[in-house]
C-alpha cells in the first residue's frame, strides 16, 4: 500500500492488521522483529503496535525482497547504511545552519580586535627594477 494512502496513526497498527495490509503472515512480521529489522513498540499488554515510521520501513524490506531479491542479510546491511546517511544528513543541516549563524553573526557585527593583530601575506606594492652594471 503507497504510503500516502494510510492515515496516520498515533497509537500503532497491531500485527494483525500489519499483516493484512501488506499480504504477509504474522510470524514473517516476528521474523523481521527477531532478526532486528522491525522495532515496533508495544502496549501495555505487551501487543506490538507498528507506527507509521515502522511501516514506512516494512515498505522498504518488502520492496527489497519482492522487487529486488535482498536476503535478511543485505536488508540489515542497506537499512544500517540508510540509517547512518539520515543522521549524517542532519548532521549536516546542523553544521549548515551553525555555519550560516557564524557567518551572519560575524557580519553583522565584526569585532575588529580579530584583524588588528592578523598576520596576512601581501604582494610587494612596488616592483623595483634592478639593473647590473
Amino acid at each position: 500500500m503507497p504510503p500516502r494512502a494510510r492515515k496516520k496513526a498515533k497509537a500503532g497498527y497491531m500485527i494483525s492488521a500489519v499483516a493484512e495490509l501488506y499480504k504477509l503472515h504474522p510470524q514473517t512480521l516476528r521474523l523481521y522483529e527477531r532478526v532486528g529489522l522491525l522495532k515496533p513498540s508495544r502496549s501495555q499488554g505487551n501487543t506490538r503496535l507498528y507506527t507509521d515510521e515502522d511501516l514506512e520501513r516494512l515498505e522498504v524490506i518488502l520492496n527489497l525482497t519482492r522487487e529486488l531479491g535482498v536476503n535478511l542479510a543485505g536488508i540489515e546491511i542497506i537499512l544500517n547504511m540508510r540509517d547512518k546517511m539520515g543522521e549524517m544528513q542532519t548532521q549536516m543541516e546542523a553544521f549548515i545552519k551553525f555555519v550560516r549563524n557564524e557567518m551572519t553573526r560575524n557580519l553583522s557585527f565584526p569585532d575588529e580586535r580579530k584583524f588588528r593583530n592578523a598576520i596576512v601575506r601581501t604582494a610587494p606594492r612596488h616592483a623595483i627594477r634592478v639593473e647590473k652594471g
